[in-house]
């Protein structure tokens, strides 16, 4: 498996690029199909990362996966449009969405892998009957992950919102009833654990995240509930390659029984559950 850091997305890319089909004596024939059999998939953190790395060591031959490292949540879609990798897996498919809408772009997604048991933390309440009038409330600054986080607070009769407005797409301008009078805090989803931190009484987050200061999804406060899978994460390819052989090869390994048995044991510990069905089963 190779792993690389995206941390200029066209330069690396290029570097790695350069690398490839370098030995003596190799043709450019041969390292042009060398390079057709290497798949490049972009990804986040863990668990992410290690499922990649999961699906490298079990495609089929003559693929190889080559996962690329980026450092944030923008770039794995900015090198996914710009035919830099081949594939990337960090993301729901609203999150996607907007994306597409937003560059008019041509991703789409592949298949649910797992749904991540997202919630709600507080430094301050000890359970849900203890949230006070006029708390504060740390919510994603990305619309899609914003929208889940209002959701999941109307699940819990936190407040109502508009049910004109398409779940996913809700802001905290369709709250029609807001009887706690929460005040909403917009912050990079990367930086919602710095605000746990620093005391905010209400805070939105992902197990990955959290889990960096030792909180597990048993300290939540409250957690989702999203039976549909609406934000699972999905392996994401683009339009013009989803169909070829090497994305179905790809497909194919992430729903591995090999992927499915290590989600298995991460869903024993309440991190998330897998999204596609057992291959044993």
């Amino acid at each position: 498996m190779k792993k690389q850091t995206l941390l200029l997305s066209g330069a690396a890319l290029l570097l790695a690029a350069c690398g490839a089909g370098g030995n003596e004596g190799e043709t450019s024939n041969e390292a042009a199909t060398q390079e057709d059999t290497v798949i490049k998939v972009a990804s986040h953190l863990p668990p992410m990362t290690d499922i990649v790395e999961i699906a490298g060591d079990v495609i089929a031959e003559p693929y190889s996966v080559e996962l690329v490292e980026v450092s944030d949540n923008i770039q794995y879609n900015e090198a996914l449009l710009n035919d830099e990798v081949d594939a990337n897996f960090a993301q729901h498919a609203p999150f996607m969405e907007q994306f597409n809408e937003e560059r008019d772009g041509n991703l789409v997604a592949l298949q649910t892998i797992y749904n991540p048991i997202v919630g709600f933390y507080s430094p301050v309440y000890d359970s849900i009957e203890d949230i006070e009038e006029g708390a504060e409330v740390a919510i994603p600054s990305d619309a899609t992950n914003e929208a889940r986080a209002l959701m999941i607070m109307a699940d819990y009769d936190l407040l109502t919102l508009d049910p004109e407005v398409n779940p996913t797409q809700v802001t905290v301008d369709d709250i029609v009833d807001n009887p706690y009078s929460f005040t909403f805090t917009h912050i990079d989803l990367l930086n919602l654990t710095s605000a746990y931190e620093d005391g905010v009484p209400l805070v939105f987050n992902y197990p990955t995240y959290i889990d960096k200061i030792g909180l597990k999804t048993e300290d939540a406060l409250f957690l989702e509930d999203d039976d549909d899978f609406t934000f699972a994460l999905q392996l994401i390819a683009r339009e013009d390659n989803q169909d070829s052989p090497e994305i179905q090869a790809l497909l194919e390994a992430f729903t591995s029984q090999e992927v499915y048995d290590y989600l298995d044991e991460l869903s024993e510990i309440g991190h998330l559950e897998p999204a596609f069905e057992n291959p044993a089963e």
